[in-house]
């Protein structure tokens, strides 16, 4: 199987536009401000959901700095809706991948192997279970479309489409916090990202 090409920080986009899991359009990049667009895994993802809930927490100030976030899953917007319904983002589903394959996106056995997610593993399905029982959430699937092993992925894009940074998660739980994708955006200027 051919490996997907990664992007670097200072290259270019294509810009895309896509349909939101609510049915609103979807443009990368944005004319006006930096967009965060993370690439998770699969809807109901319980390590996805505890990393995006921090990101809910931080919404405001990731929008003071001029952020807009743009998270994409591999998933079908009908079970988008069912699983996130509550972030307060843009959602994209790419149940075909075509996007993952674009920006360099790919998935791994290590993305579950490795020992540094375990303990998000067990956080984020304690936390998925709770709210299971409590009803607030449907159960994770078992078998999700797209699979369960795939990387999470981070870029920061300008209005004119550079990469200022980006980042390959080397396991399910390896991504951009809150403080670095804002610390991230506010050297975005000098033209130097990360990966």
């Amino acid at each position: 199987m051919k490996k997907n090409v990664q992007l670097n920080a200072g290259g270019a986009i294509a810009g895309f536009e896509r349909t939101s899991m609510r049915g609103t359009p979807v443009a990368v990049p944005d004319p006006e401000r930096v967009v965060h667009l993370q690439f998770r895994r699969f809807a109901g993802c319980p390590v996805c959901d505890l990393h995006l809930r921090s990101f809910m927490a931080g919404r405001g100030e990731l929008e003071a700095a001029g952020i807009r976030e743009v998270v994409v899953f591999h998933s079908s917007a009908e079970d988008l809706l069912r699983y996130e319904s509550e972030l307060p983002f843009e959602v994209v589903p790419d149940p075909d991948k075509r996007l993952y394959a674009a920006f360099g996106v790919e998935a791994a056995p290590r993305a579950l192997l490795d020992p540094r997610v375990w303990v998000p593993i067990l956080r984020g399905v304690l936390r998925s279970a709770a709210r299971v029982v409590r009803r607030r959430q449907a159960l994770p699937p078992i078998n999700p479309h797209g699979g369960s092993i795939g990387l999470p992925a981070d870029f920061l894009i300008a209005s004119d489409g550079r990469v200022l940074a980006c980042k390959y998660g080397r396991h399910a739980y390896d991504q951009w916090s809150v403080e670095e994708v804002r610390a991230l955006a506010a050297t975005r200027d000098s033209g130097r990202g990360s990966r």
